[in-house]
């Protein structure tokens, strides 16, 4: 059974259609990376996901129970940090964790002992004595995870997790995800592409409320783009182009200006050859090699490709 199921599930507001059809499954215990522009649909599926919005059509599973604003019980099944969790600043951190625990009845005892267990999972035991009003923004964050997986849920929805916080507090909530993988599905909606790279295991890309595609991240990376060359010389590299754009395995071979440096990139259809060829071409151009590497595709270039540079950021 998977964690979260789909089924042309559809949000309109008037004439204007913010989620279209999306059909989308999410497998058990995995980390689900959400990902698409600003303005794409994702907020509009996670509240729809969560019970918090009813859709237009379509349907929604969660831990195999169908997502209706009325189905109380599946609101244990689940964890939900919104994209800026509010809080009572004049409450300290352990008594806003006491007060969620009590709106999920947990016993004092239990309460007491699962607050106690999530302040120290998330590196907040001394500031949950403190006052949550003079909390940083990834403070903020990380309580907020912590309130979220109180009722121990089966699936954990995150709606851009990290957007608003300093390199330090990403990688504090980037690390908390990972730690939670492998116990608990993970569904989290961002445009932050090096995030979804990082923690992800799979990922569904949409845009303008479409799905667009959805597979590993590996997959996507294999079969959206290609390795290149990337080859720097002290001289003037248009000479070795030619030669170059000779060679039957080279699909793309250009000059890129960056800064002071013009950069040559070359794509090759049959990678084995080019690596072996290659820097015999160089060798014999009489150029002086400064820098030369086979780069790696990253999940930013495929996100390029499939919604395209006119994306909203």
């Amino acid at each position: 059974m998977d964690a979260i199921l789909c089924q042309k599930l559809t949000k309109k507001f008037g004439d204007f259609t913010a989620l279209d059809g999306l059909d989308l499954a999410v497998e058990k215990n995995r980390v689900f990376g959400f990902l698409g522009p600003n303005g794409a649909g994702k907020t509009t599926a996670v509240r729809m996901l969560t019970g918090l919005s009813q859709p237009t059509s379509g349907k929604a599973y969660v831990s195999g129970e169908e997502v209706t604003p009325r189905n109380l019980s599946l609101r244990s099944k689940i964890g939900f940090l919104p994209d800026v969790p509010a809080f009572y600043g004049w409450m300290t951190g352990r008594e806003f964790m006491l007060f969620s625990g009590e709106l999920h009845k947990l016993s004092p005892k239990d309460n007491n002992l699962r607050a106690d267990e999530l302040l120290e999972l998330v590196d907040l035991k001394e500031a949950g004595k403190r006052r949550v009003g003079g909390y940083s923004r990834g403070m903020k964050q990380r309580l907020g995870i912590a309130q979220a997986l109180v009722n121990k849920p089966e699936v954990l929805f995150m709606d851009e997790p990290t957007s608003a916080l300093d390199p330090m507090g990403r990688r504090d909530v980037l690390n908390l995800i990972e730690r939670l993988s492998g116990d608990t599905t993970v569904f989290m909606s961002t445009h932050i592409l090096s995030d979804v790279e990082r923690v992800c295991d799979r990922v569904a890309i949409i845009s303008e409320g479409k799905l667009i595609t959805s597979a590993s991240v590996e997959e996507l990376k294999h079969k959206y783009s290609t390795s290149a060359f990337e080859i720097q010389f002290e001289e003037e590299p248009t000479p070795i182009l030619t030669q170059l754009l000779k060679m039957p395995y080279v699909k793309t071979a250009e000059v890129r200006t960056e800064g002071d440096l013009k950069v040559v990139y070359v794509q090759a259809s049959d990678l084995a050859k080019a690596k072996t060829e290659i820097p015999g071409i160089i060798a014999q151009s009489g150029l002086t090699l400064t820098h030369y590497e086979l780069t790696t595709p990253s999940i930013e270039d495929v996100f390029i490709q499939l919604v395209g540079n006119g994306a909203k950021a």
